[in-house]
C-alpha cells in the first residue's frame, strides 16, 4: 500500500510517499518520493524521486493552490512515481493542537476538521496551515481516507498535577491546561532509544530534547510523557528561534497597559520577534548565532547564553520530575546538528556521572550514543522521524479499520 504523508509547518511543508509491504521495518524506509516548500525561501518547491530532482518557485499566496503543485510531482516530470491517484491509499497529516479530544491518530471528517478549525487560535503558526492540507488534498484526491495525527496525543497521559495551570477551577474545567506539543517526535524518540538502548522502553526514564527553530523537552518514563515544557500553546517553555518561551506573564499585561500594545501585537511579539531572534537580530537561525558568537558578536553571545540557560533550567525540571534518568535524548535540527548545543547541555549534567565522548559529539552523529562507556547516563543522537511515525500510524489504521 502506498501511503502519502503530509507534514506543514510555519516554515516549510514537507511531503513523502512510501509503499508498505509487509512487516514494518524498525528504522525509516527510503521513501518513494519526497517534496518540500520552503515558504521562508518565498515558496521554493524541490521534489526529489528516482535519482532526479525537481525545483520550481512557487507565486501562489494560498497554500492550497501551492500544495497542489507539490503533489501534482508525483505524476509529472521526472519525480513521477504514480500512473494515477488511486495508488494512494491513505494520506496522513500532522495536526499540532488536537486539544484534549484526540488521544490517538484519527479519521478525519468534518466534526474532525471543525475542531481543527476552532484550535487555530491556541496554534496559530500551525493548526490553520495543517487544515489547509487537508483541505488541499480534499480537492485533489476527493474521498481518499485522510488520517490525523495530533502533536498533543503523546502528551494526553500526564498526570493532572502537571498538566493543570493553578488558575481558578472554572477555567481549567473550560480546557485551559497544558496540552505539550512535539508529541509525534517526543514519542518516536523514545521508541527509537529503547532499540538502541537494547532495553524495554518501560524500563527507561528518558529527557527528550526536540530543538529546533520550535523547541521543547519530555520528561518520559515507561513510555509515557509526565511531564513537557510547551503548554496551553508551543509559546511556553524553553527560548527558541523567534519564541520567548516562558516568561512573566505580566510582561504582556504591561505592554498592553503602558504601550498600548493589542492582543495581536503581543501575540507577533512573542511569537515571531522574541527568542534567538529577538536578542541576537537575523531570522532566529542558531547557525547565524553560533558564527555570530565566534566573531565576537555581544547580542549572539548572550542570544547562545540564553538559550544555553534555558534548556540547562528545563532539563534540570525534567530530572526532578522523574526522581532519576537513564538517557538524555537529543533531537530536532538543533538537536542533531548542533555539538555546541549538545556539548554546553550535557556539561551542567557531569554531577550525575554523565561523561560525553567529545570526539562523538563532534562526528555528526546520527540514530548513537554519544556518551563515554563509564558515562552513568547514556547520550543519544536521534535523527527524529515525525513523517516516518505517520506512516506508521497509517499503516496501523488501515490494518484495523480499513483492510
Amino acid at each position: 500500500m502506498k501511503v502519502l504523508v503530509l507534514n506543514a509547518g510555519s516554515s516549510s511543508h514537507k511531503s513523502y510517499l512510501y509503499e508498505l509491504t509487509g512487516p514494518l521495518p524498525p528504522t525509516p524506509p527510503t521513501p518513494l518520493w519526497q517534496a518540500t516548500i520552503d515558504w521562508s525561501g518565498g515558496g521554493q518547491l524541490v521534489a526529489k524521486a528516482n535519482q532526479a530532482r525537481q525545483e520550481r518557485h512557487l507565486t501562489e499566496a494560498e497554500r492550497p493552490r501551492a500544495i497542489a503543485h507539490l503533489i501534482a510531482t508525483l505524476t509529472e516530470g521526472n519525480t513521477a512515481v504514480l500512473e494515477n491517484w488511486q495508488e494512494i491509499a491513505i494520506v496522513g497529516h500532522r495536526v499540532v493542537h488536537g486539544g484534549a479530544d484526540y488521544s490517538q491518530p484519527t479519521r478525519i471528517d468534518a466534526d474532525v476538521k471543525a475542531t481543527i478549525r476552532d484550535l487555530c487560535t491556541l496554534a496559530p503558526a500551525h493548526n490553520p496551515v495543517n487544515l489547509a492540507g487537508i483541505e488541499a488534498i480534499e480537492q485533489l484526491l476527493g474521498d481518499v481516507p485522510q488520517l490525523a495525527v495530533f502533536d498533543t496525543a503523546f502528551h494526553q497521559q500526564m498526570p493532572a498535577a502537571a498538566r493543570t495551570y493553578p488558575l481558578p477551577y472554572e477555567w481549567v474545567e473550560r480546557g485551559i491546561r497544558r496540552y505539550g506539543f512535539h508529541g509525534i517526535s517526543h514519542e518516536y524518540c523514545s521508541q527509537r532509544a529503547a532499540q538502541l538502548l537494547d532495553k524495554p522502553l518501560d524500563s527507561l526514564r528518558l529527557i527528550t530534547c526536540h530543538l529546533g527553530n520550535g523547541c521543547s523537552l519530555a520528561a518520559v518514563q515507561e513510555g509515557h510523557s509526565i511531564d513537557t515544557t510547551m503548554g496551553f500553546t508551543p509559546l511556553e517553555g524553553l527560548m527558541m528561534g523567534s519564541r520567548s518561551g516562558s516568561i512573566d506573564p505580566a510582561i504582556a499585561l504591561y505592554l498592553q497597559r503602558q504601550h498600548d500594545f493589542t492582543p495581536d501585537q503581543v501575540d507577533r511579539l512573542l511569537n515571531k520577534e522574541s527568542g534567538l531572534k529577538g536578542i541576537a537580530g537575523g531570522d532566529g537561525d542558531l547557525r547565524a548565532v553560533l558564527a555570530g558568537r565566534e566573531q565576537g558578536d555581544e547580542r549572539a553571545q548572550l542570544a547562545f547564553a540564553m538559550y544555553v540557560h534555558s534548556l540547562r533550567r528545563q532539563i534540570g525540571a525534567m530530572l526532578g520530575v522523574l526522581g532519576g534518568l537513564e538517557a538524555l535524548v537529543f533531537a530536532g535540527g538543533i538537536g542533531e546538528n548542533s555539538p555546541d548545543v549538545r556539548a554546553a547541555a550535557c556539561g551542567a549534567l557531569e554531577f550525575l556521572g554523565l561523561r560525553l565522548d567529545a570526539a562523538a559529539n563532534q562526528d555528526r552523529p546520527r540514530d548513537r550514543d554519544i556518551a563515554l562507556p563509564d558515562s552513568t547516563v547514556r547520550v543519544l543522537v536521534i535523527a527524529t522521524a515525525e513523517d516516518w511515525a505517520i506512516a506508521q500510524a497509517c499503516h496501523r489504521y488501515w490494518q484495523a479499520e480499513l483492510a
